[in-house]
């Protein structure tokens, strides 16, 4: 990485683990956000006055309408996280901006987290826990309470990348037969066996279990809902460490009431942190609170590679994982 001037000032709008931001601090003259508490538009136009970029996160939406805001200072705003729908692209290259996300660094943490679901709410992570901790497990039962297996159980994956192929391959380990949907197939080494779907409607009647880890973007806003929940097999799991906005709530949680899906794991929310209440009281449902890529390790990883953009930014060179 090489070093840029320590005169180029950066803006990081939140908190970053403290390996991540001594290394940015050795780069470039940074105002950080030590409370880590949630900056407004208007802060964030502010605080960016003087700087030639922004390193932000998930949590700030940068619309087209604060893009239009951002002082002329300001050449590359650099996203620490793969998933860049937060970020309005044609807006920013309008604007003459560059963007830039974090990919690969956070593929195995997140795909840790797509397994833990899956355990999870297939062998009741919740009301396993629940009985222990409040003191309400009765003893030994042959017929309560009973999960459901996982290995050697048909996972279906929707979104092929780095991470869709990291869940793939920790479903192998337990010996699970895998199809996915994506785009385009993957090449013979790539997909190690797994059976491609043109449509997701043709791969939905074969899972067992569904994991979700593809973008959001308005094609897949809302993709699985109560048409496309009703064509898995009775009694299936979902799965979802990508983004809540793919899921329809109000489908999935009638589908978990009903009993159509057995039983969820869910990682991400629309609306997050503000869930919906509904899902609280489902003891059907495994939840986390979008703990992803959240490893001490990974969130550093993630902050350095946006550092990694910005340093070839202001060095003059083309940033590596440039997005327009």
């Amino acid at each position: 990485m090489d070093r840029a001037e320590k005169s180029h000032k950066i803006l990081v709008t939140r908190k970053l683990p403290d390996g991540a931001e001594a290394a940015f601090a050795r780069h470039f003259d940074c105002r950080f956000n030590p409370e880590d508490r949630p900056l407004s538009a208007e802060d964030i136009c502010k605080a960016a006055e003087g700087c030639i970029g922004i390193a932000f996160t998930s949590m700030d939406k940068f619309n087209a309408d604060l893009i239009a805001k951002l002082p002329a200072s300001v050449k590359i705003i650099a996203t620490v996280s793969v998933g860049y729908e937060h970020v309005d692209v044609a807006a920013a290259s309008a604007k003459g901006l560059v963007v830039t996300n974090t990919p690969g660094v956070l593929t195995d943490a997140t795909a840790d987290i797509a397994l833990l679901c899956l355990l999870g709410a297939a062998r009741g992570g919740y009301w396993g826990e629940r009985m222990v901790r409040e003191n309400r497990w009765p003893g030994a039962s042959m017929v309560t309470p009973l999960g459901h297996d996982v290995s050697g159980q048909r996972l279906g994956i929707l979104g092929m990348g780095r991470i869709g192929q990291a869940v793939a391959h920790r479903g192998r380990a337990f010996g699970m037969t895998i199809h996915y949907h994506n785009r385009k197939a993957l090449t013979s080494g790539e997909a190690q066996g797994a059976t491609f779907h043109e449509t997701l409607e043709g791969m939905l009647p074969h899972c067992d279990f569904l994991s979700i880890n593809c973008a959001l973007t308005p094609e897949t806003r809302n993709l699985i809902n109560a048409r496309t929940l009703a064509l898995l097999p009775k009694g299936a799991i979902v799965v979802n460490t990508a983004r809540g906005g793919i899921v329809e709530d109000e489908a999935l949680i009638n589908a978990l009431n009903s009993g159509h899906v057995a039983a969820a794991g869910l990682d991400v929310f629309a609306g997050e942190p503000n869930i919906d209440p509904r899902y609280r009281d489902l003891p059907n449902v495994f939840l986390l609170p979008h703990l992803g890529s959240a490893t001490l390790r990974t969130r550093t990883n993630m902050g350095l590679r946006a550092l990694e953009n910005l340093t070839a930014f202001a060095a003059g060179k083309a940033p590596p994982d440039k997005l327009n």
